[in-house]
């Protein structure tokens, strides 16, 4: 009975060893030193609007093997790493409020742990490096058989722009001129218009007393 017992726990033992190789292993987010040592793309300070510094992009990225979308927010300066791709931000921009049609762009860098070929070891390189534009994105295009990359927005302000909010709160914090107490006129009380006037009770009649002759 014992060994009948042993074999019929079999099936679970197997099916649990199973199951824990199942189990993705977690994405590297170490920023590797080899991309760490190179030099950062240089960047203008724009003579309007928020600060570089300040300024944050949300970028796409698309695994194409597994059809993972991500949305990546970036300060300038920063690169964040998703397993074997890094993506880095130098600065991005957005057309003046009076500029026709608007546009917002990304100075992005790209950089994948790759074979170059099959007899090559694993080593990372840059494959992209350049503006990314959301309204015309055919003008700069990452190419690369694994991961595509895009600009979503670029979060940025300039003067003139934090007033907006302020002013339209403004305006309807005040009063409309009228007093909020003092009922609209009726049609009857508007001048030159006669009153009406209640109707008179009608008086009754009282009997004569008949005379007798």
């Amino acid at each position: 009975m014992r060994w009948a017992a042993a074999l019929g726990l079999l099936p679970f033992v197997a099916l649990a060893g199973c199951g824990g190789g199942d189990q993705p292993e977690p994405e590297a987010t170490e920023i590797p030193k080899a991309v760490a040592a190179q030099a950062s793309a240089p960047v203008i300070e724009s003579e309007f609007g928020t600060p570089v510094k300040d300024r944050v992009a949300t970028i796409g990225l698309l695994n194409k093997r597994n059809n993972l979308v991500q949305d990546i927010q970036l300060k300038s300066g920063e690169a964040k790493r998703f397993g074997n791709v890094v993506i880095k931000l130098a600065t991005c921009e957005r057309s003046l409020p009076w500029e026709q049609p608007p546009e917002t762009g990304a100075f992005v860098q790209v950089f994948v742990e790759e074979r170059a070929d099959a007899g090559s070891a694993l080593a990372w390189r840059k494959v992209f490096s350049g503006w990314l534009f959301k309204n015309a994105p055919s003008l700069n295009v990452v190419e690369h058989p694994v991961y595509d990359v895009w600009v979503k927005d670029c979060a940025m302000k300039f003067p003139g722009e934090e007033e907006v909010p302020a002013a339209a709160a403004s305006n309807a914090a005040k009063p409309s001129g009228k007093a909020s107490g003092s009922a609209a006129p009726s049609p009857s009380s508007s001048p030159g218009a006669p009153s009406p006037e209640a109707p008179k009770p009608v008086e009754k009649a009282e009997p004569k007393p008949s005379v007798d002759t």
